[in-house]
């Protein structure tokens, strides 16, 4: 067993070599413990370049550090998962450093999720990538959805929106109720109501999972307007037709990228998602 740190949700490191595969220190594909998914958690970063249309302050991804910019290579990204994949099913996963010191507990693959280092449907390769995923899950006989983590700004594209299908679960962001907020929050000038329509949208067509991230700044929390505000966001997406099949209510677990962001109380989670709850919408809350 490998010394020194424990593998969880606080440790998100992307160490994953596969020498064997002839691949070295894979580029795409990468496995995390995830407190939201239960388990671990096989990530599929189609944003090596790390741009992103967010410029969120809590945002744990390293953009000190340039990313790559030439492109997706689809045909390396399916070598990587299939050579991850097979090391699920014949179990070694687990005997290679740093997975053997996954806790018992959380030694299960949850997922295959699109996430990574950028906002992935704004990948020129998004679609062609999720289809070659979807068929080396199914080529390998792997009972875990296939879950896309999305800031739901760019699900108005058609060529996104046909992709969708895809994907067993929809995770949307969503953080604010107030356009103000929304700018704090995100750090984007894409509006606010973009983000509320495209939810909605796809809402309608499928239950989606909204995962909402909530922080103090400067050692505040949001404000109980604030919150009303983002509730009432839930229900309008409900009176318009939405099916939301849960609510996240969480908080960071590792360094932000601005320093003046710290993690939301527990007490406080509980009160955003009993106001959830009280919607007659179902809410995990992870501290």
């Amino acid at each position: 067993m490998c010394v020194g740190r424990v593998l969880d949700f606080r440790d998100h490191r992307r160490e994953l070599a596969l020498p064997e595969g002839g691949l070295g220190t894979n580029r795409y594909v990468y496995a995390v413990v995830s407190r939201r998914a239960g388990g671990l958690s096989i990530g599929v970063n189609v944003n090596p370049d790390k741009v992103c249309n967010f410029d969120c302050p809590y945002c744990q991804v390293d953009r000190t550090v340039p990313g790559s910019f030439e492109g997706v290579d689809v045909g390396r990204l399916a070598a990587e998962l299939d050579t991850l994949l097979a090391r699920v099913g014949s179990g070694t996963l687990w005997r290679l450093p740093p997975f053997d010191t996954v806790a018992p507990s959380l030694r299960r693959v949850a997922d295959i999720a699109f996430s990574g280092d950028g906002e992935p449907t704004a990948a020129a390769e998004f679609p062609q990538a999720a289809r070659q995923a979807r068929e080396l899950r199914d080529r390998r006989g792997l009972p875990v959805p296939m879950r896309l983590l999305t800031n739901a700004t760019l699900l108005n594209r058609s060529l996104v929106r046909s992709a969708l299908a895809l994907f067993d679960e929809i995770w949307c962001k969503l953080d604010a109720g107030t356009e103000g907020y929304f700018r704090l929050v995100a750090g984007t000038h894409v509006p606010f109501e973009r983000v509320l329509e495209n939810l909605t949208a796809v809402a309608r067509e499928r239950p989606v999972v909204v995962q909402s991230l909530f922080f103090t700044f400067a050692g505040a929390g949001p404000r109980d307007d604030e919150i009303a505000a983002y509730v009432a966001r839930l229900a309008g997406i409900l009176g318009s037709g939405g099916r939301i099949d849960r609510v996240q209510v969480y908080t960071v677990a590792r360094r932000p990228a601005d320093p003046r962001v710290g993690p939301l109380g527990r007490e406080a989670l509980e009160a955003i998602a009993g106001r959830v709850r009280d919607l007659g919408v179902a809410a995990e809350v992870h501290g």
